[in-house]
């Protein structure tokens, strides 16, 4: 290598934002001053927001030539932010954050150290988080249920604050894949990897930018692109069903050939519990191979992963 890893690299921190006009002077004054113990890039980039977020980030960066911004002419999704980021870095190290400083930047050192140590990947997790009850419990419950069915282990109780060596980026800018499981691909590529605890915050401008039914998303995405568990236990539910039908056609023969006509004559209620049954395992069926299915034709599509609308310092 040319560079010296303990001294002379460059630092890329990646920030997507959506909608975080209030949050982003707030983010400026507490990130710069650790930024400015590194060679370092600060790369915004702007998932379509409709506030003035990228004013305010091109105000800063009229002043500081390191500070870049990357504006979709849409709202791509967090994933696709990140994506973005790190296709457009040039760092030895790359570290993402998210604008809302949930995550604190005063980490970022220790991220460094880590990675200093030889770590190719960096995970920052949380050891406490300042949440609503229900955002806990259903992120509790995310990462074990995941973890259940994914064919690749991934991390529990991390998000997207992380750093990652440039050959871990490198390999990340590579994946075709149009579904971007950050976090399941950067579990993927199998490098050495470490934890770093914290304590996460409460936001503290404006709201959250991902409600039950994003999350919910979230998780199918995440669960779709590492597995193929759920299309396995299908067949098998589908076995289990037809065995519980083939052993209801036996008892209703007996039924009818064995006993009285007082004791065959079947009521509404077994049958409509029944059909209730059968069709609902039916749709959950379909729901799933529906979901395999759209991955399959979002692939086939092949559009691009985002659309840039406007790039500062940034050729």
């Amino acid at each position: 290598m040319s560079w010296d890893k303990k001294n002379n690299f460059l630092l890329s921190l990646v920030v997507p934002a959506f909608d975080e006009e209030d949050s982003v002077n707030y983010f400026f004054k507490r990130t710069l001053p650790i930024l400015e113990k590194y060679n370092y890039e600060l790369i915004f980039v702007n998932d379509g927001s409709k506030d003035k977020t990228a004013e305010k980030i091109k105000a800063q960066a009229r002043k500081n030539k390191r500070i870049k911004l990357i504006s979709f002419s849409r709202n791509f999704g967090h994933q696709i932010a990140l994506t973005a980021g790190y296709r457009y870095s040039h760092g030895d190290a790359v570290v993402t954050i998210d604008a809302d400083l949930q995550d604190p930047p005063e980490l970022i050192d220790v991220l460094v150290k880590k990675w200093q140590e030889g770590y190719r990947v960096v995970y920052a997790k949380r050891r406490t988080r300042q949440d609503k009850w229900f955002k806990k419990i259903t992120a509790y419950l995310f990462y074990r249920f995941i973890n259940l069915l994914s064919d690749v282990p991934i991390p529990t109780d991390i998000g997207d604050y992380r750093l990652l060596d440039r050959k871990v980026v490198n390999i990340l800018n590579n994946l075709p894949e149009h579904a971007r499981f950050l976090r399941g691909l950067t579990s993927w590529t199998g490098f050495k990897s470490t934890y770093v605890y914290f304590d996460r915050q409460e936001r503290r401008y404006g709201q959250t930018h991902y409600p039950l039914s994003k999350m919910i998303a979230f998780a199918v995405e995440g669960l779709t692109s590492f597995s193929t568990k759920p299309l396995t236990y299908i067949t098998y539910l589908g076995l289990l069903t037809s065995i519980l039908g083939f052993l209801g056609i036996i008892y209703a023969l007996y039924r009818r050939l064995f006993l009285s006509p007082q004791y065959y004559v079947t009521g509404w209620t077994a049958l409509f519990i029944a059909v209730l049954f059968v069709g609902g395992v039916q749709m959950i069926m379909l729901g799933i191979m529906g979901e395999y299915l759209g991955r399959i034709y979002r692939e086939v599509q092949n559009r691009p992963h985002f659309i840039i609308k406007e790039k500062v310092n940034l050729t």
